[in-house]
């Protein structure tokens, strides 16, 4: 895996998914994910009635040693925005994506029914300023198929402070288009784009916390070896993501059907990750002898498909599974991680389950450790780390 920056023009340089021989030998990826969508329709649409969210996280499980304070809600007493004035018609886009835009505590008062307000552009997040936007589980934002709901992009690396707090809320049906593709090669050359990452949300160098949320029907790229992350795709973080009682269910991406991170850490507690995809297809490696076209500056092949629910790869960061339920997703054809892809690159990462059901999960596996007594993590984990502990939980092919 490489990375390296331009300290003029901050380009990263990064890798995307592990190698198929389940050892890492990642491709660089110059895609960043973070080219905002535009589109169709007004900014000035209004948020109409809409069914119920529904309820939100892991309905057979919970985490027995509770949520650490990182994953508890953020306080919104004091909002800096409140969008609408009681009921839904005053719940515009235009109102949300300027208050998007400075940043702060954004709540809702849109009336007592649940309320859908249709995104018909990417809105930007400040890059210096935390921001906190809590649905009261009555908001739902709709991508309508068309756009990626919400983008933060900051040229640097593991270096910003800035956290982003989705809570209370859904984010569904946002797609992310990709426009940089792969040469032209055939296969087993990789195929597909290199860009398009985070169909509801894509974070490069910031912190996000999720809670009792709901992410379904989101697609970012469809094909590629470094893509994916249908709802969410996190890139260089310092901390990472903290996700709490959340749902992220028929979400799709080259890899990492519902979260993909890059250089990122997961705590996930008390979620359901139920039918998604990775649709890409023969994982990704590195191999002159069957390709002789550079992607990324490698003989790049494979196409992805790596993690149908859960994605990490990177150095020097964990994942934590804690009354979780990882059920029926599917990695792609010749690919790895139905449930969870993990790939420590410099092997200090540690993988944690606990309290977790993962079943019913399609796709290749391994176990890669370097130290302690577990070894074997079943057929729908693929992973490399230091060490892998498991308590209470059931998973599938053990």
């Amino acid at each position: 895996m490489r990375l390296s920056f331009a300290l003029v023009l901050p380009v990263i340089l990064y890798a995307g998914c592990g190698s198929s021989n389940a050892f890492s030998n990642d491709a660089g990826n110059t895609g960043t994910g973070g080219t905002s969508s535009t589109g169709t329709g007004g900014t000035n649409s209004t948020g109409t009635g809409g069914s119920p969210p529904g309820t939100a996280g892991n309905p057979n499980g919970s985490c027995s040693a509770g949520v650490p304070s990182s994953g508890q809600p953020a306080d919104v007493s004091n909002p800096t925005s409140v969008i609408g004035t009681g009921t839904a018609a005053s719940c515009t886009f235009s109102a949300l994506t300027t208050a998007v835009g400075k940043g702060g505590v954004i709540t809702f008062n849109c009336g007592s029914a649940p309320t859908t307000i249709a995104v018909t552009a990417t809105m930007n997040l400040p890059i210096t300023k935390d921001t906190v936007i809590d649905g009261g589980n009555k908001i739902t934002l709709d991508g309508g198929h068309a756009v990626q709901i919400l983008n933060f992009n900051s040229d640097n690396f593991q270096a910003t402070e800035t956290r982003l707090t989705l809570q209370h809320i859904s984010l569904v049906n946002g797609k992310m288009t990709p426009t940089v593709a792969i040469p032209t090669a055939p296969a087993p050359c990789s195929q597909g784009y290199d860009d398009g990452q985070g169909g509801a949300l894509f974070m490069r160098d910031g912190n996000l916390t999720v809670i009792d949320s709901i992410f379904t029907g989101n697609q970012a790229a469809q094909l590629g070896p470094d893509t994916g992350g249908g709802a969410i795709y996190l890139l260089g973080s310092k901390h990472g993501a903290v996700i709490v009682g959340s749902t992220f269910t028929n979400n799709s991406g080259a890899n990492a059907g519902a979260i993909g991170a890059l250089f990122g850490e997961l705590d996930i507690y008390n979620s359901l990750f139920q039918n998604n995809t990775a649709t890409g297809h023969d994982a990704n490696d590195v191999n002159s002898s069957t390709c002789s076209v550079m992607n990324n500056g490698q003989f790049e092949i494979g196409s992805g498909g790596n993690g149908g629910a859960i994605y990490g790869d990177g150095n020097g960061f964990n994942i934590l599974l804690c009354g979780d339920a990882v059920l029926n997703n599917a990695a792609g054809k010749n690919a790895f991680g139905g449930g969870l892809f993990f790939t420590s690159d410099d092997m200090s990462g540690t993988l944690t389950i606990t309290d977790t059901t993962i079943t019913g999960n399609t796709g290749g596996s391994w176990t890669n450790v370097t130290t302690g007594s577990v070894t074997n993590v079943g057929t729908a984990i693929g992973v490399n780390a230091k060490s892998i502990t498991v308590k209470n939980s059931t998973l599938q092919g053990m």
